[in-house]
C-alpha cells in the first residue's frame, strides 16, 4: 500500500514528529515559490538515460530529514529520508523511477521526453536547521542526423570568374533544442565564423575556386548530450546545370524560414519556465 500522501493535522495525542516536518517542509517550499526563489544548479541529461540529482549540505550540516520534490510542472513530492529510513514510493510521474542514494541525492530513470522541470530538495540537520536546495533538469532528445543541401546562387557581374557562389543548408528533423556549426574539412580551427553564416548557423554561404573542387564542409549539430554530423562536397554542385524547377539559393528561405519560426514557438512555452542552462550533464 502507498503511504498517505497528507498526513492528519496534528492534535491532541497526535504528536508525530514527521507531522510536523511535513508542514515545515511544505511551507517552505510554497514560500520559496512565491518568492519567486531563483533557480541553482542544472542537470542536462537523455531520454532514456538516468539523472542525478545532487543535495549539497554544506560543510559542517548533520543531515537528518530530507523531502524531495517537482516543483514545476507538477508539484509532487518524490522521495523522503526520516529517521534514516528512505522512501520513495509516492504517487507522482516518477513512481517507480526514482531512488534515493546514501548521500540523498535523487536519480530517476528511465527518463522520459517530459520530465523536464524544477526540483527542491529540503534539508533538515540535528539541530532542526532546515534549507533548501533547487535544482533544474532538462532532458533532450539523441540529435539526429542532420540534412545538408547545396543551394546555386545566381551568378552576376560582381561574381570573380571561375568562381562558384553556394549557401549551404542544413536541418535537423523532429528536434528544437539543438545547436547549428559548421567546419571546412582538412583545415585547423574550431569552426566557420561569420559573416558567411545566416538563420543562427544553418545556412552556410561559401565562395569556391577551381582550387576547392575537393573540399568538404561538415554540418554539427549538437545539444548538451549528443552530436552529430553530414559532410558534402558542394563543388559537385557548381558547374551542374539546373534542370526546370531546380533549385536557386531563394529556395532555402522556402525551406529554412518556415522551419526556424516552427522551432521558435514550439520553445517558447518552455522558457517562460526553464532558463537557458549549462551545468550538470548526467549520461
Amino acid at each position: 500500500m502507498l503511504p498517505n500522501l497528507y498526513p492528519p493535522s496534528p492534535g491532541p495525542g497526535n504528536s508525530n514528529p514527521l507531522i510536523h516536518f511535513w508542514k515545515a517542509g511544505t511551507d517552505y517550499v510554497l514560500s520559496a515559490l512565491l518568492a519567486g526563489a531563483v533557480t541553482g544548479d542544472c542537470v542536462h541529461a537523455q531520454v532514456g538515460g538516468s539523472a542525478l540529482l545532487a543535495a549539497e549540505p554544506p560543510p559542517g550540516f548533520q543531515v537528518r530529514e530530507v523531502i524531495w520534490r517537482s516543483l514545476w510542472p507538477l508539484e509532487e513530492l518524490l522521495a523522503t529520508f526520516f529517521r534514516g529510513s528512505p522512501e520513495t514510493l509516492y504517487r507522482s510521474r516518477f513512481l517507480g523511477r526514482a531512488r534515493l542514494h546514501s548521500n540523498l541525492s535523487l536519480e530517476l530513470r528511465p527518463l522520459q521526453s517530459g520530465d523536464s522541470g524544477n526540483f527542491s530538495v529540503l534539508l533538515v540537520d540535528t539541530g532542526g536547521r532546515s534549507l533548501t536546495q533547487r535544482l533544474q533538469l532538462q532532458v533532450h532528445k539523441a540529435v539526429p542526423r542532420p540534412v545538408v543541401q547545396v543551394f546555386m546562387a545566381v551568378s552576376g557581374d560582381t561574381q570573380p570568374p571561375k568562381t562558384c557562389q553556394v549557401f549551404l543548408s542544413c536541418w535537423a528533423p523532429n528536434i528544437s533544442d539543438i545547436t547549428y556549426s559548421w567546419r571546412r574539412e582538412g583545415t585547423v580551427g574550431f569552426g566557420v565564423k561569420p559573416p558567411g553564416l545566416f538563420e543562427d548557423g544553418q545556412v552556410l554561404r561559401a565562395s569556391l575556386g577551381p582550387g576547392d573542387k575537393s573540399v568538404a564542409y561538415s554540418c554539427i549539430v549538437s545539444n548538451p548530450v549528443s552530436w552529430d554530423s553530414a559532410t558534402v562536397t558542394p563543388w559537385e554542385s557548381c558547374h551542374r546545370k539546373t534542370a526546370p524547377g531546380g533549385a536557386s539559393y531563394k529556395d532555402v528561405l522556402l525551406v529554412v524560414v518556415p522551419v526556424s519560426l516552427l522551432l521558435v514557438l514550439a520553445t517558447i512555452f518552455s522558457a517562460w519556465h526553464c532558463r537557458p542552462c549549462s551545468g550538470v550533464f548526467s549520461e
